[in-house]
């Protein structure tokens, strides 16, 4: 067994990993450190999912970072473009030669008496445990199991004689050109996947239990090419990036102030789509705009292959497999060749390590957390986690930035822990995942943390409000605890 030291240690080499590692090049360029990575390659989502058509559902001038403009033409990037805009930023930082490939990260154990974590990490190809030791650690991992997927063990499954295949776990060189394909769910993945099969299939239907909101969105952003022409291109794409993210929080804050306003815009523009080709009851969800994420449907693609018949909606529940499909409750017969459940995905913290402080195992549902970037009571740590109703990425950009500011701090002070520490011990229900309703956090409730009912203990999904939180609030608010090198 190996032992390797660094001042920071990250975990996880996707959006998160990479911008963080990043934000350390440029504000912290004295640190050391290391990124631990599962996979083989960088990238995190934009590696793992193969699926046909995998794109942002995000428009790719917010969800690129601030510090490296996204260049490509696209507003709805595809998956294999991410990615190499996230291997051209972490060569362009000299960050690709700090990724350990192959690494699953096992456990993570702070020592108080040493105010140092041990990372124990086991390389999966040949069963080797190796050994890191760091004074901070970072988890860059997401928010979901990459071994998994969600999947519910739908009745009579085994009689089904056609392929079951999870977006999680396409296989390479499928070939489904004039085949039959039923695919099960109503979030970004079915959205994204039924209008790419239907260019080859002979026949797809999405069948949801209950509809979501759809939003249809141009991939060519005509007005960004304008400035791109006109003006020098860092200023272009902070003007754009800033006009995108006011938008984006106007549709999120006139959501929730005025739901029914809302849900009308966003049902007219689906029925102009559709020209009467489909039924609005398969758009028209039960709950208020962004109770559950929004679908972008680029280019209203999906809208455009119901209106020339190779797609269908189908709005019911499963009542069980038979051999050539589904058998729905209302007893229609959905048949297909391949059936593909875009169920949802399976949540888990810290790529599923365990967590130990001082010897006591961390149980995340019991924490809450500090300004959604750290979790109390858990010493020389810091989490990045993207946003849920904006871009990943913006949220990525704030919370690495503020973690260089701590390690800044710490330095300047000759502080060698930092610990948040909840005083009057309040929490809220919500999770750190916000208010959001949907199935994939309801069934994460008990590895999630939680919030605070007061700042800085809520995570209040305001870009404006964290970036005077995060970048411009003082390090030392009091509800941070430091200890200096000289007292230990």
């Amino acid at each position: 067994m190996s032992e390797q030291h660094a001042d920071i240690l990250i975990i996880g080499a996707g959006v998160s990993g990479i911008g963080m590692a990043c934000h350390l090049r440029r504000e912290c360029p004295g640190k050391s450190f290391t990124i631990l990575e599962r996979r083989d390659s960088l990238g995190g989502t934009w590696d793992l999912f193969r699926y046909p058509g995998i794109r942002s559902d995000s428009d790719m001038y917010t969800f690129g970072y601030n510090f490296r403009p996204w260049t490509g033409g696209k507003v709805l990037a595809d998956g294999p473009s991410i990615k190499r805009y996230l291997a051209d930023t972490a060569e362009e930082y000299d960050v690709s030669s700090r990724i350990r490939y192959g690494l699953a990260v096992k456990r993570a154990e702070w020592s108080g008496e040493n105010a140092c974590w041990t990372v124990t990490a086991e390389r999966e190809a040949t069963a080797e445990e190796l050994t890191f030791t760091a004074d901070f650690l970072i988890g860059c991992t997401g928010y979901y199991n990459y071994d998994a997927g969600y999947k519910p063990d739908f009745p009579d499954e085994d009689a089904f004689r056609g392929l079951i295949i999870h977006p999680q776990h396409w296989p390479e060189n499928l070939d489904y050109s004039g085949k039959r394909v039923v695919v099960i769910g109503s979030g970004a993945t079915a959205v994204t996947l039924v209008p790419a099969l239907a260019e080859k299939a002979g026949h797809v239907t999405m069948l949801q239990r209950s509809p979501t909101y759809m939003m249809p969105l141009p991939s060519d952003d005509r007005i960004a090419r304008l400035l791109q022409r006109i003006l020098p291109s860092d200023l272009a794409y902070r003007l754009i990036r800033a006009r995108n993210i006011s938008i984006a929080r106007l549709l999120f804050r006139l959501s929730r102030k005025r739901p029914r306003m809302i849900r009308r815009w966003i049902l007219g523009r689906v029925r102009k789509q559709l020209d009467e080709k489909a039924d609005m009851r398969h758009f028209s969800p039960g709950y208020d705009p962004w109770d559950q994420r929004l679908c972008v449907v680029k280019d209203g693609d999906l809208f455009t292959a119901i209106r020339q018949g190779s797609v269908s909606m189908a709005t019911d529940h499963i009542e069980r497999f038979t051999e050539t499909g589904i058998r729905l409750r209302s007893g229609a017969e959905l048949t297909a060749d391949i059936i593909v459940p875009a169920t949802g995905l399976d949540i888990q913290m810290l790529g599923g390590a365990e967590l130990i402080v001082d010897g006591e195992p961390v149980v995340m549902r019991d924490k809450v957390i500090y300004k959604n970037v750290m979790v109390e009571g858990v010493p020389n740590a810091g989490m990045v986690f993207g946003y849920t109703n904006l871009s990943w990425t913006l949220k990525v950009d704030i919370a690495a930035g503020y973690l260089c500011r701590v390690l800044n701090y710490m330095d300047a002070h000759d502080l060698q822990v930092c610990v948040a520490e909840n005083a009057d011990a309040r929490r809220a229900d919500d999770t750190v995942m916000g208010g959001l309703d949907s199935g994939y956090i309801r069934r994460a409730d008990d590895r999630l943390p939680r919030q605070g009912l007061d700042d800085p203990w809520r995570v209040s999904q305001n870009y404006s409000a964290d970036v005077k939180a995060l970048r411009y609030g003082p390090v030392d608010d009091g509800q941070l605890r430091f200890v200096s090198r000289s007292r230990r």
